[in-house]
């Protein structure tokens, strides 16, 4: 490398970065954003709030919520929701009933996105686990008891 590109490129990595820090150059956009008031929630109704701005949901058959009967480990429970027969899936949060913050995570959807996730949760006993869907306006759920025999929150 020759003498004079190295100084160069020195000088406006230098620029730059006194030019953040000076607050000149600030980012445009925001990519993830915390919903603090639903992820910081004791009960599932105040989560559902949180997430939705409601916690009247329908009980659904369209939702296909699959979890261990027995989870082997409460620390990393599979859970796959899929909602890909349900039309314009928005949203699909998953909640652990007796966790201590029981909203798990949440997934918002882009429009013609179909309704699948698949993750690993956390669980610290036995308890229900439910999927939230909203779609078209509507907020439909499913759930499932799983049985913990080993804790994975606080347990």
């Amino acid at each position: 490398m020759k003498r004079r590109s190295f100084l160069k490129g020195t000088l406006a990595t230098g620029a730059a970065a006194v030019a953040v820090n000076a607050g000149l150059l600030t980012p445009s956009t925001v990519l993830a954003d915390w919903n603090a008031k639903a992820f910081n929630a004791k009960t599932t109704d105040d989560a559902l709030s949180g997430v939705f701005g409601s916690a009247s949901t329908a009980d659904s058959g369209d939702i296909k919520l699959k979890a261990p009967a027995i989870a082997e480990n409460g620390a990393v429970t599979p859970v796959t929701v899929d909602a890909s027969g349900i039309d314009g899936v928005e949203t699909i949060a998953i909640m652990a009933s007796k966790n201590p913050m029981p909203l798990v995570c949440e997934y918002t959807f882009a429009s013609n996105a179909v309704g699948y996730v698949s993750t690993r949760i956390k669980m610290g006993q036995t308890m229900n686990v439910i999927a939230v869907v909203k779609a078209g306006g509507k907020l439909l759920k499913a759930q499932q008891e799983v049985k913990v025999t080993i804790g994975g929150c606080g347990g």
